[in-house]
């Protein structure tokens, strides 16, 4: 493989840019292997640094206790005590077999209880059915650090939930770290000591699906770490994912995950991992029904809405793949590659065909396959015959593999300045050109600081060229599928791309609470639904613009109104509870006269009055029809709480479902790449003769709904803005209708 180096939330986004810095994170205070930042919580309280545990004695301690140790034959339990004796003198730890009836164990002294033990322990590891009535005996013993291994816990229910919850509650008094519960024997496997470069770091709540990632060593790529975290009573993955990322040997963390503890303490420690420009690969279970079930059922986690965790992931720069080939691929690439010199990629093939499919594999995950200059080609085709393409991709021939015009083709290649990743796809073995094709890329990746791949297609997989001359070089990233080479290249480049401009939301979240929190405040029913007029209210506190309306409760008001308003008026029936009005038959628009606004408002009251809807008037609104109809709103996550949401809107949002989610906090940048996720963007640009929406304004909008969001918190239970007219540019947009839920 490769060797390596490792917008302000604001109400007037437009005129706030800030410069990408990336600032380092807060202090942090270590505490009995605990950690906590130093004091800096967002409006609503939540911390905006995340604690980075010191775990370097749970990995490396300098003295272990086994709780439940055994020698005898045939005893579960006898191959774990086998297994950690040999861990800890790998790791140079004196290890202390405990059991109230052994006096030795593998001819180690042991003690009876815990309390007998000859010194302070770091890590006790607990092979008992039932870690809970050990806890405050570890803790008097002042054990930084336990690993249960037992199984019955939130995995298997209400009851075994109960039970992890009275665990976590006795870990939390007792000041020590636990691992698990339901967790296995991964973090003390033997890792090779021999292998260079920067390392990957695993994490897993599965440990059986690490097997892949932790396998890479047999192709020389080395792994410094194992978590197998289980059902995470106490240590969680967040807290992996911090330490991991402050460690100078992890070039990358990959993961299994198979739900998350808390959704804030992860995106923390993907900020962290993303100021550190450390990359973070993972799986997550849960993109169906049947995965989020099944990943409850085996480490009692929380899978939480497949599309905010998808969100949440990629606005911290986390890394999504499906498959665990996948997962080894990406981690073993960005672990040890250096940043690019540039975006552009070329395939390079002795096939016509080859090159021309992968270049449309690539082409549609959206890679960029630039033509390369008439007089690089003009330098191509010295070597290679005219009638063929070599202006991406480049097509050899074949002969020219076999003699010196091999190298030269690949060197002239990687001396473009427009060229960053050269991927050279060999669809099976031909020896000898293969053979000497493979070499030619070894000796020029060592001499060159741009990404050389190789997709090797042989199914055997035991040629020397593979297993000997790719496998054995440092420099060459080499995969065995088209697929997984590209998904890997293109998360390489979409992560140096995200780290160089990255600069952490956590900074500019708002730390005291707006005079516009105050005011909406005050518009807030406790657990109630607000009217329309009412909703409407709550926006303009935040300055997000609404049409020109009044609240009526007679006819000749309502005329009156009309007139203020300025004809034409659209009418509709305001009432708390009232989600559904057009159903109901409560709205209605484009009314031009005083005679048809005061029929509407005889005809919505009776109708109201009908349906039993008690209204609280009817409003008079402005008509606004020059634009698209876009909705925003807010929802709650039951990980990550305040969700912010763009999309589509009007009568299509519950058809089209195009909508874009983010978890606040999140700056300008973020707020813009929610619309180019909407499969319905090109409507913003102007479609059919109409001109281009004002996507400044609407971009303004979504960052003070995320604002409303930040400070109401939990007291603003859902927010539902639709539609929102975008008028042309310059124009700004209007919230036509709103729907406000309080807690």
């Amino acid at each position: 493989m490769l060797g390596s180096t490792h917008g302000t939330l604001t109400t007037n986004s437009r005129h706030a840019r800030v410069a990408a810095c990336g600032r380092p994170p807060g202090p942090a205070v270590h505490v009995h292997g605990r950690s906590a930042a130093a004091e800096d919580v967002d409006v609503s309280g939540r911390p905006l640094h995340s604690a980075v545990p010191d775990l370097d004695r749970f990995f490396r301690p300098e003295s272990v206790a086994v709780i439940g140790a055994s020698d005898a034959e045939g005893r579960p339990n006898t191959g774990i005590t086998r297994q950690l004796i040999a861990w800890a003198e790998r790791v140079g730890a004196r290890l202390h077999p405990v059991h109230p009836s052994r006096s030795a164990v593998f001819g180690l002294p042991c003690v009876p209880s815990v309390a007998d033990l000859p010194e302070p322990v770091d890590l006790a590891v607990l092979l008992v059915r039932d870690p809970l009535p050990l806890v405050d005996e570890l803790a008097s013993a002042k054990v930084k650090f336990a690993v249960a291994f037992a199984s019955g816990f939130a995995e298997t229910g209400a009851e075994g939930t109960a039970a992890q919850a009275r665990l976590s509650a006795a870990v939390r008094r007792g000041g020590l770290r636990l691992l698990g519960p339901n967790t296995n024997l991964n973090a003390f496997e033997e890792f090779r000591e021999d292998l260079e470069g920067p390392a990957i770091a695993l994490i897993t709540q599965s440990g059986h699906q690490g097997r892949p990632v932790f396998t890479l060593q047999e192709l020389g790529i080395r792994l410094s770490h194992w978590a197998p975290t289980g059902n995470e009573a106490d240590l969680e993955t967040a807290d992996f994912i911090s330490y991991f990322a402050s460690r100078p040997e992890v070039g990358a963390i990959a993961m299994y995950v198979e739900g998350l503890k808390d959704g804030r303490s992860f995106l923390l420690a993907a900020d962290r991992a993303a100021r550190a420009k450390v990359p973070v690969v993972a799986v997550k279970v849960g993109r169906t029904e049947t995965g989020a079930r099944t990943a409850a059922s085996h480490t009692g986690k929380l899978t939480g809405s497949d599309a905010v965790v998808d969100a949440a992931m990629r606005q911290f720069g986390v890394i999504r793949v499906d498959g665990l080939d996948e997962l080894q691929d990406t981690a073993a690439l960005l672990a040890r590659a250096r940043p690019p010199r540039a975006e552009g990629v070329v395939v390079y093939s002795i096939s016509g065909g080859t090159g021309a499919h992968f270049s449309d594999l690539a082409t549609a995950a959206g890679l960029p396959l630039p033509t390369l200059g008439a007089e690089k080609q003009a330098e191509l085709h010295q070597w290679i015959p005219d009638d063929l393409s070599v202006a991406n991709p480049v097509d050899n021939g074949g002969h020219p593999v076999g003699d010196w015009r091999g190298r030269k083709i690949i060197d002239a290649i990687l001396a473009d300045p427009s060229v960053g990743v050269l991927i050279c796809p060999i669809t099976g073995p031909f020896p000898p050109m293969s053979d000497k094709l493979a070499q030619d890329l070894v000796d020029a990746a060592e001499e060159t600081d741009k990404l050389v791949c190789v997709v090797w297609g042989s199914p055997v997989g035991t040629e020397a060229a593979y297993r000997t001359t790719l496998l054995g070089s440092s420099r060459v990233a080499t995969f065995r599928t088209f697929a997984n080479c590209i998904t890997a290249v293109r998360a390489y480049l979409e992560h140096h791309r995200f780290t160089a401009g990255y600069r952490s939301p956590f900074d500019d979240a708002p730390r005291t609470p707006s005079p516009s929190a105050r005011k909406a405040q005050a518009l807030l029913r406790p657990g109630e639904q607000l009217s329309e007029h009412a909703a409407k209210q709550l926006l303009r506190a935040y300055g997000i613009r609404v049409p020109r309306e009044q609240l009526v409760t007679s006819a000749a008001a309502a005329v009156r109104a009309a007139g203020l308003v300025g004809y034409p008026v659209a009418m509709k029936a305001s009432a708390p509870q009232l989600a559904h009005k057009t159903e109901l038959g409560l709205v209605r628009l484009g009314l031009t006269s005083a005679s048809q606004v005061r029929d509407t408002y005889r005809d919505l009251t009776d109708i109201a009055r009908y349906e039993g809807v008690e209204l609280d008037g009817v409003l008079v609104c402005q008509m606004v029809d020059r634009g698209v109809e876009m909705v925003v709103g807010v929802t709650h996550d039951s990980l990550f709480g305040p969700t912010v949401t763009v999309g589509i809107g009007g009568v299509l949002v519950e058809v089209l479902r195009d909508t874009a989610v983010r978890v606040p906090p999140f700056g300008e940048d973020q707020a813009r790449a929610m619309l180019t996720e909407l499969r319905g963007r090109a409507l913003l640009d102007g479609v059919r003769g109409m001109p281009p929406c004002d996507v400044d304004a609407l971009v303004e909008v979504v960052l003070r709904v995320q604002r409303m969001a930040l400070e109401l918190g939990d007291d603003l239970a859902e927010l539902d803005v639709n539609p929102l007219m975008v008028l042309p540019r310059g124009q700004g947009a209007v919230a036509l209708d709103a729907l406000a839920v309080c807690r």
